[in-house]
């Protein structure tokens, strides 16, 4: 038996609170937020137009990995101890009879412990002696603590799930705009990141760091104001502050078409197989097929503002489209009309995304003035939980492998959060931007994410596992389970 361990638990209650890690407020110690004016419209001013073809890393003047990593791993023991010292006190005062030390990060662990106490709690037993067996403790042991306690300590740990919490690659992006209603990062299926800096697109193999310049419209007076990749990767749709949606081929690197139809800048594009939908100032939004010769086309009205979200559900049969009119509405493959409409939000919608874990499940984040994260089941029309971050929601994307999701931030904290649902417990907090994270995208293998932000840098982090999550409960009383 480990006295010294036990010592160690025992001696927390009098040091029950303890001090956060050095990594709690910050990951960089020289990256300081800067002041800027609330509102999702502000567009700071930017100091001279030169800018090279090739993406530069930055220079960081941060905490060194070993720091970070000696700062972390205090914390993950502290929590450990933290838990297992709770189990521990809960066995010996209410014959809770734990055995095993409860995974801090599950969902339902205090609903757990808390139903193994209310056995105990308030009852009267008579404990006998027994002659303890190989896996007791001997009746000659000084340790105070009960048997179960001893299993306690002997149980094995699951090793904590660690997100480090600086960026694994820091990229120079200059003039990358500071927009709240633009789209500018996505990355393919093949691994390419496109990034409108400007008025050209580029685009950076995440496999060789090779970058290439797809497009510059400069030479039509025009600027780029959203970029989307389709689902194979092999095209790119490029939205201008004109009005036009051009669709390039990135092997080949030659325009295939542009479209015309939009009378402001398309900040929102969703593709949804070989039809691309387009959303603009203009209020409307525009779905066309890319292979007919003109292009077929549906018109959708129903925001009375600008257009600055939209994503299509894994199913290919809705479009969920948010607004700066504080709507979020959800269309069908074939009505004209939005199916369904919340109104809950109190700022712009641009944060947009659709499980692809629970079918029919839908996630939105508000923009300075409204800050939640707002969950929706669109089988029921149902509104399913929210919480407030903080600060202006940006962004949002689901992980591929888990019931997790991550969140980009604006006024006032610039951060990334990463969230489990259905609890909604943050499970890490990522600074490093100085200015609002305004462009996500998520890696192919769906365990990595890009950020963009204002203060003109991509940064990469590692913050999704490949381990699946729990399986989904196939009950028929399961509202989120595919009806065939």
């Amino acid at each position: 038996m480990d006295l010294d361990y036990e010592r160690r638990l025992l001696r927390q209650i009098n040091h029950q609170n303890v001090p956060e890690g050095h990594l709690s407020k910050s990951g960089y110690a020289a990256c300081s937020p800067v002041t800027v004016k609330s509102g999702d419209r502000f567009i700071p001013t930017r100091a001279g137009s030169n800018w090279s073809i090739n993406f530069h890393y930055a220079n960081e003047n941060c905490w060194s990995p070993n720091q970070n990593q000696r700062a972390k791993d205090a914390s993950t023991d502290t929590g450990k101890d933290a838990v297992a010292y709770a189990a521990l006190l809960r066995n010996e005062l209410l014959g809770a009879g734990i055995e095993t030390v409860p995974d801090p990060h599950t969902d339902d662990r205090r609903h757990t412990i808390l139903m193994q106490d209310t056995h105990s709690l308030f009852r009267y037993t008579i404990h006998t002696k027994r002659v303890p067996s190989d896996s007791e403790i001997s009746p000659y042991s000084l340790s105070p603590l009960s048997n179960k306690s001893h299993k306690l300590l002997r149980s094995p740990r699951k090793p904590a799930r660690k997100i480090s919490k600086i960026p694994f690659k820091v990229l120079d992006a200059p003039e990358l705009q500071d927009d709240f209603y633009l789209n500018l990062v996505d990355w393919s299926a093949g691994n390419l990141l496109s990034v409108g800096l400007g008025a050209c697109v580029y685009l950076w193999s995440a496999c060789t760091s090779q970058v290439t310049r797809l497009c510059d419209l400069s030479v039509d007076g025009d600027s780029v104001t959203s970029v989307c990749w389709n689902e194979r990767g092999s095209l790119v749709a490029v939205g201008t502050h004109k009005g036009f949606v051009q669709i390039w081929d990135a092997a080949g690197g030659r325009k295939l078409t542009s479209l015309e139809g939009h009378s402001a800048r398309v900040g929102a594009l969703a593709w949804n197989g070989e039809q691309l939908s387009s959303g603009s100032r203009d209020r409307v939004i525009l779905q066309r097929d890319v292979r007919t010769p003109p292009p077929m086309e549906r018109r959708l009205q129903g925001h009375r503002q600008e257009v600055c979200g939209l994503k299509w559900s894994p199913d290919h049969q809705h479009l969920a489209s948010g607004g700066n009119d504080n709507k979020l509405l959800v269309w069908n493959s074939s009505s004209l009309l939005p199916v369904q409409q919340y109104s809950d939000h109190l700022a712009a919608v641009k944060a947009i995304a659709w499980s692809p874990h629970q079918h029919g499940l839908l996630a939105s984040g508000g923009g300075t003035a409204d800050r939640c994260l707002r969950f929706w089941n669109t089988l029921t029309g149902q509104a399913l939980q929210s919480t407030d971050t903080g600060s202006q929601v940006c962004n949002l994307a689901w992980s591929k492998h888990a019931n997790e999701l991550v969140s980009t931030h604006g006024y006032s904290q610039n951060q990334i959060l990463v969230w489990k649902y259905p609890s909604l417990t943050q499970v890490a907090k990522l600074t490093g931007h100085s200015y609002r994270v305004l462009y996500l995208a998520v890696s192919p293998d769906g365990e990595a994410i890009v950020t963009g932000a204002g203060d003109e840098t991509l940064r990469f982090w590692n913050v999704f596992s490949k381990t699946r999550c729990t399986k989904e409960s196939k009950s028929v009383l399961n509202l989120f389970t595919r009806i065939r």
